[in-house]
């Protein structure tokens, strides 16, 4: 006969098929641990214990060999702002062309810290780095630090430059390819629908308002962007009125993302990248404001003539600059250097009235017509105009001014805050001053932004006899019918009758 304890034994001394233990050598080394260690209170702890020597059995058979670890997000970042701070071959170009591209963002982040904002100084080292990096890959006459406009995910670092030459004929090359695809998906929906046509609208949209060519109005500028500073630089496209009408209308955070779609009402004609362009443009137009005296208008033939439409203006080399009590006490010391974009979404205004009446060939009394119906043209305030002529909203004041110290007020700076744009920052200390804007890129809206309503619905068809469904009549009402059509059958054949007696008597 087996004996019980040795068929008892038996079973503690088998291992187990996943971590090749047996329960006995389980239990003799959780007992030695408990003695070696001297644990009080082994029987509230025990489970502890047993994991604890399960662990260790099982780190002493792992491989020596681990795996490579992955490097996280913030060591790739790293390693590409490493390429930052490597001297190229170049380094021995014209330091004069260097110095009138690229900025000196530290002077610019001294004053900002004067002003109270700023990115900090290893941040603001690296954008400089990286402005750097992009005035030589894209051979820049002009670069300068627009700002930095929050996201959800990221940010954006946004550059501003002047237009170089070539660029002109680069955008319209692009802009040629995609009207070239648009005409050619035409042509494939129209052959689509030769087999199967559908049925045509005698709706004509309103005429598209054409986009300002690049170096002038709300494209005056380039615009380039980055997430941080040693990434790839992207340059956002050229912007359009109704890009610019279409955000006036919405509220949208900022992703990070370019290519992130604008769900929204009233629908936005692009992605992400369009609606950055479109803000950029809007909030530049708005706070880009500078000490009065510091530019003059440029005089050219015609100006005396037309002064509304003067767009230009250049450095006046006889500004001596303004005291900053001066300009932190009046408004009227600052003025805007940047046109205003009107309604219609561009900075100048375009008659789409007569270049709709070009392109059609009408009679001359509807020409009459159009003419005596033309819309008045739309006239912004002009350049250089005092930033206290703007309007309140929302019962606020557009702007606020302070000195950065009140202590020394003779080294002190003069700051300009947009109170409708929050992140607007101009400072002038002297003949030096500078636009900044670090924010969510996001319009002030009073107490809480009310999304547009969608239109009313259509109405129907008006109701009346003619269009109303007749009730079916009843089986009586059908006999009712019918002997009364008889006897008015049965009535006119006897006049008919009569008359004709009557015309043979006669």
């Amino acid at each position: 006969m087996e004996d019980p304890a040795a068929k008892v034994k038996a079973l503690l001394l088998k291992s187990s098929s996943e971590s090749q233990l047996s329960l006995y050598d389980h239990l003799v080394q959780v007992l030695m641990k408990v003695i070696d260690e001297e644990t009080h209170n082994a029987v509230d702890v025990f489970e502890d214990l047993s994991h604890h020597v399960k662990q260790c059995s099982l780190e002493e058979r792992q491989s020596v060999l681990k795996d490579f670890p992955q490097p996280t997000p913030a060591e790739l970042l790293a390693e590409q702002q490493r390429l930052l701070f490597v001297c190229t071959d170049d380094a021995d170009q014209e330091e004069d062309l260097v110095e009138m591209a690229l900025p000196n963002v530290s002077e610019l982040r001294f004053f900002l810290e004067q002003a109270g904002v700023g990115l900090g100084r290893e941040e603001m080292q690296r954008i400089c780095l990286a402005l750097k990096q992009l005035v030589d890959s894209e051979a820049l006459l002009c670069c300068r630090l627009w700002g930095k406009i929050l996201g959800t995910r990221s940010s954006y670092i946004v550059a501003e430059a002047e237009c170089r030459e070539g660029l002109e004929e680069e955008e319209q090359s692009a802009e040629s390819t995609l009207e070239q695809e648009e005409r050619h998906d035409d042509t494939k929906e129209k052959h689509v629908n030769e087999k199967d046509p559908l049925p045509q609208t005698n709706f004509k949209p309103p005429p598209v308002v054409p986009k300002e060519a690049i170096g002038t109005g709300a494209n005056k500028f380039v615009y380039y962007v980055c997430n941080e500073p040693g990434l790839p630089w992207a340059k956002l496209p050229l912007v359009s009125p109704a890009q610019i009408t279409a955000a006036r209308h919405i509220r949208k955070f900022f992703t990070g993302r370019l290519d992130t779609p604008i769900v929204s009402y009233p629908p936005f004609p692009g992605n992400e990248t369009n609606y950055l362009r479109a803000q950029i443009a809007r909030i530049s137009a708005g706070t880009q404001a500078s000490p009065q005296g510091f530019y003059q208008m440029v005089e050219e033939e015609g100006d005396e003539e037309d002064e509304v439409l003067r767009d230009s203006y250049e450095v006046n080399p006889d500004f001596e600059g303004i005291p900053t009590a001066e300009m932190s006490e009046s408004l009227s010391t600052w003025v805007h250097h940047v046109q205003h974009i009107l309604q219609q979404g561009r900075c100048t205004w375009v008659n789409l009235a007569t270049k709709a009446g070009d392109d059609s060939n009408e009679e001359e009394g509807d020409e009459r017509e159009e003419a005596e119906n033309e819309p008045e043209p739309e006239v912004g305030p002009s350049l250089l105009t005092p930033v206290s002529q703007d309007a309140e909203m929302f019962n606020s004041p557009p702007w606020s001014t302070k000195l950065s110290s009140r202590l020394t007020p003779q080294h002190a700076v003069a700051v300009l805050h947009s109170n409708l744009w929050p992140g607007a920052v101009t400072y002038a200390c002297g003949k030096k001053f500078d636009n900044i804007y670090m924010g969510w890129g996001l319009k002030y809206v009073g107490e809480g932004h009310s999304p547009a309503l969608p239109p009313l619905p259509q109405k129907e068809f008006p109701s009346g006899p003619e269009i109303s469904e007749a009730v079916d009549p009843s089986v009586e009402e059908e006999q009712a019918l019918e002997e009364a059509l008889e006897e008015q059958e049965a009535a006119q054949e006897a006049t008919e009758e009569s008359d004709e007696d009557q015309e043979e008597d006669d």
